[in-house]
């Protein structure tokens, strides 16, 4: 979950980055008494993700502003429902509506395309997971959005996880290597990830003992032959050619997790509208 703190100091940057010295045109339109109503719509399905940051926004701006949401984040939205409806000062609504629909149209968009990922998987037991390809200093907001809609997470950061890639193979001489060392230097909480093109290499990762494996760009009839190679000794990730139109193929091949930067990167922002009546 996002904690109250981090989503308030995120939207006081966003503010200022908005506002600046001032909404030159809200202020000089609107007096201090001026109230407002407008209600949150969505325009296509979906699913919610954002309502309580959306709040902040006008929380931050004018505590007199009131949102009542008529949906929870996770639920679906179909084209045409009313969301929420806002009312209240109408500077602050005015000032506000930009970020706040920033907020609530990119993470709603995030968790929509990835509840259709997880949807295509089926009830298959493999996860979509989220990578680090994300919005520099949105990832919080990123990931939380790929949780709301279905999927699961990948680690946070640099430090939630050792995880060898190729470049760190070549440094180290070895996948065995690798493995070794940073067993010696890790914390015990901390799981070790190593990435694998060939079956070679899948070979040599269970033979250290790599917690997980992940199959890099493999075809399926490699990822089937590393599974069973693999054989429950270690989680098994894919990752590489993952789209909605192979993400069932590839959760048919027995992993347990598949990686995909395309469910924040490429996912569209849900069309929502802030409309005054």
């Amino acid at each position: 979950m996002l904690s109250n703190f981090y989503i308030e100091d995120h939207v006081k940057a966003a503010l200022n980055e908005d506002i600046g010295f001032g909404d030159i045109t809200t202020e000089n339109l609107t007096g201090e008494s001026d109230t407002l109503s407008a209600t949150l719509d969505t325009r296509v399905d979906g699913i919610l993700c954002g309502s309580e940051v959306f709040k902040t926004v006008f929380k931050i701006l004018n505590p007199a502003v009131e949102v009542k949401f008529y949906f929870k984040d996770g639920d679906k939205i179909k084209k045409g429902d009313k969301v929420a409806d806002i009312k209240g000062p109408a500077r602050a609504v005015l000032m506000g509506e930009r970020v706040s629909l920033n907020y609530i149209q990119r993470m709603s968009g995030i968790a929509t395309e990835t509840n259709k990922y997880q949807t295509a998987i089926g009830n298959l037991p493999a996860k979509i997971v989220d990578t680090r390809k994300t919005t520099p200093n949105f990832r919080a907001f990123e990931k939380y959005s790929v949780k709301i809609g279905g999927g699961a997470l990948h680690r946070f950061n640099l430090s939630d996880c050792a995880m060898i890639k190729d470049n760190h193979i070549k440094f180290a001489g070895s996948i065995t290597n690798a493995v070794k060392q940073l067993r010696e230097n890790i914390s015990h909480a901390h799981k070790i990830e190593v990435e694998c093109d060939t079956i070679e290499q899948v070979k040599e990762a269970v033979a250290v003992g790599a917690d997980i494996i992940m199959l890099d760009n493999m075809p399926c009839d490699k990822m089937k032959e590393a599974c069973k190679i693999i054989n429950k000794k270690a989680i098994v990730e894919a990752s590489g050619n993952v789209n909605l139109n192979t993400v069932r193929q590839i959760a048919e091949c027995g992993v347990d997790i598949i990686s995909s930067s395309a469910i924040v990167a490429k996912a569209p922002t849900l069309d929502l509208g802030l409309d005054i009546f």
